[in-house]
């Protein structure tokens, strides 16, 4: 299974928080993600977002569907994420469009295997894959990039 983590670009800073908009930078460097993503992306993703405004539209720029998750929306724990996207056995492939802390917390889960923070840029990218070797599930990081790297 593939697993992308997609932190949303930069967004205004205003209240209420869910209704917090991209940028013109943030729209800038969601379109440069998208840009190196769709050609990338099996054409089978299934794409998940949180209901935030700011997450939505980093998905709009994939110019694909997605499915919006309340279990997504910022607070949410690593738990939720990999739940909502059925790691590691889900039928196809998922990228989810999230928030730090979470993002960083489920990618030190996948790569060291216990709780912890990492950082993930804004608009930036983490690409998981899950395979079986030996019995064993293990982790393998295909992929970081952020939009400045682009």
């Amino acid at each position: 299974m593939d697993l992308i983590l997609w932190r949303h670009t930069e967004a205004e800073d205003s209240l209420p928080d869910a209704a917090r908009e991209l940028t013109g930078r943030g729209r800038k460097q969601a379109a440069r993600i998208a840009d190196w993503l769709n050609p990338r992306l099996p054409p089978d993703i299934r794409i998940l977002t949180s209901p935030a405004t700011r997450a939505r539209q980093t998905a709009q720029a994939l110019g694909r569907e997605y499915e919006e998750v309340p279990a997504l929306a910022p607070g949410a724990d690593a738990a939720d994420v990999l739940a909502a996207a059925g790691w590691p056995d889900a039928a196809y492939p998922v990228l989810v469009v999230g928030h730090q802390p979470t993002l960083g917390q489920v990618a030190m889960q996948l790569l060291a295997g216990q709780a912890g923070d990492l950082a993930v840029k804004k608009g930036g990218i983490w690409w998981f894959q899950s395979r079986e070797r030996a019995g064993q599930v293990q982790v393998v990081l295909r992929a970081v990039a952020a939009p400045d790297w682009l």
